[in-house]
């Protein structure tokens, strides 16, 4: 049957998710630290061996075996522990501020650059070695084991308990990091603790991970107790633990959320090529498959959206892009400016830009509300774009494209008649300059050709404001014209 000392142990083992021997190893450098207090010195290399069946100590002072070194230079060394040590006791005592960074490696007195080094603490001289174990060579380790006058004292055994305490807290510390640091750039589902000013903690499991400012988006709110999705942007050990950084603002956290809801994307049958994010607002996400059979955007969205559904739920209702990846430029970034419908794309391949050219109409839909349309577009692509009007240039009919004016020439459905001919007629009439003003707004407003009542009127409603002595006569010759354009 099991000590209790030993039961306890592997209670504390289970609790803390502890190895055995780690949590013994700890047990045996309190008690070292105990009996360098009440019995020891600090020249002295304690060991202590714990059974934790019966509950007994042995105790040995460990050192290294190194050359003999002559008096002289020993006093040398001597003398330098003594200055080293008279530099640590006036670093310690002066303010805080003033005082520099302290490694471990700086208790180790004797160890200097200049000179040969031994450390009584662990050192000791060959010859001195071989009247303690004949035949001891340099490199040996010599094991002097020391009495065990009796029990601890008060001080020395609560320097035990918080050796102990220390020891298990860096030993679970360094368990959660390391858990938590193959994790990374992964997604968790969290509980959100308390908010502590702009910083908002979430419980992950075993601790609490940190959401800053900069990650968080700004139309979300952070409840006590709601369950929420987050990224794991970067896991690091501080003095105070592992620190675990979180994320609701990185684009990485949109992609996993694709790769987690998207068979295809898990099974890398779709690729995402590109992703580019405003937090909030929108997210553009370029996708490609070798595969002809499947449509990636498809595969995306899912069958009525059910998919993209429930990542857009996820994100608090952020509206989502999905594109298509294309290796050619051109049609990258055409892809990338959509919704808007692009007239043309010039680019600058040496300094990466481009410069699109759009209709009127779709001039605002391509920059986006604040330029958020045109500037995800670019962070998608990598290219710098620059977003035009297309004017003074003659574009295609398209299919169902009822009529179009540009350049002085009316287009009905594929068939073209000259304006001209009619308006160099009014104008050979119309000498009064105020006649020529109206004659030109007439001919501005011929948009819609075949609704001839409606032109007439318009016509009508022009002459009227015409001076009385020609108004008969302007009416005669605009009447004219339109017959002309009829036939």
């Amino acid at each position: 049957m099991a000590s209790e000392i030993e039961q306890a142990i592997r209670y504390v083992c289970e609790e803390k998710g502890l190895s055995y021997e780690s949590v013994l190893e700890t047990i045996q450098t309190a008690l070292g630290a105990a009996y360098r207090k009440d019995y020891g010195n600090r020249q002295q290399n304690i060991l202590v061996n714990f059974n934790p069946a019966d509950g007994s100590i042995e105790v040995f002072d460990v050192k290294t075996v190194v050359e003999d070194i002559p008096l002289e230079e020993l006093e040398a060394i001597q003398e330098r522990q003594a200055q080293k040590a008279a530099e640590r006791d006036a670093m310690d005592a002066a303010p805080e501020e003033l005082r520099r960074p302290r490694y471990d490696d700086e208790d180790e007195l004797g160890e200097s650059e200049e000179g040969p080094s031994f450390n009584p603490k662990t050192d000791i001289m060959i010859s001195d070695a071989k009247v303690l174990k004949m035949g001891s060579e340099i490199g040996d380790e010599i094991k002097i084991e020391l009495p065990m006058p009796g029990e601890f004292g008060r001080m020395a055994a609560m320097t035990a308990k918080q050796v102990i305490t220390q020891k298990l807290r860096e030993a679970e510390r360094e368990i959660i990091f390391n858990e938590y640091r193959e994790q990374e750039g992964e997604v968790l589902i969290g509980t959100v603790q308390r908010r502590e000013g702009r910083v908002v903690l979430v419980d992950i499991g075993k601790t609490a991970g940190v959401i800053l400012p900069a990650d968080q988006v700004r139309t979300e709110h952070y409840d006590s107790g709601q369950r929420i999705k987050v990224f794991v942007r970067e896991v690091s050990l501080g003095p105070r633990g592992p620190q675990i950084l979180l994320s609701r603002a990185s684009a990485e956290l949109v992609k996993a959320l694709f790769e987690i809801e998207i068979p295809e994307i898990a099974e890398n049958i779709v690729e995402i090529k590109a992703i580019a994010r405003e937090a909030g607002s929108r997210t553009k996400i370029a996708v490609h498959t070798d595969d002809e059979s499947i449509d990636p955007i498809g595969s995306c969205i899912g069958q009525r959206g059910v998919r993209i559904q429930t990542i857009i739920t996820e994100i608090g209702g952020e509206k989502i892009d999905v594109i298509e990846w294309s290796g050619k430029h051109e049609k990258f970034i055409e892809n990338a400016l959509s919704p808007a419908k692009i007239s043309g794309v010039e680019l600058d391949e040496e300094n990466k830009e481009a410069v699109i050219r759009v209709d009127k109409d779709q001039l605002s839909l391509a920059i986006g509300r604040g330029g958020q349309n045109v500037r995800l577009a670019s962070e998608l692509t990598g290219w710098k774009i620059s977003v035009r009007e297309e004017v003074g240039e003659e574009k295609e009919v398209g299919e169902g494209e009822e009529e179009e004016v540009e350049s002085g020439k009316l287009k009905v459905k594929g068939e073209e008649s000259d304006v001209k001919t009619g308006a160099e007629k009014v104008e050979e009439v119309m000498e009064d300059e105020a006649i020529h003003d109206e004659i030109e707004k007439i001919e501005e407003s011929l948009e819609t050709v075949g609704q001839e009542d409606e032109i007439e009127v318009q016509a009508e409603l022009s002459t009227e404001e015409i001076a009385d002595d020609e108004e008969e006569e302007a009416e005669e010759e605009v009447e004219e014209v339109l017959e002309d354009n009829e036939e």
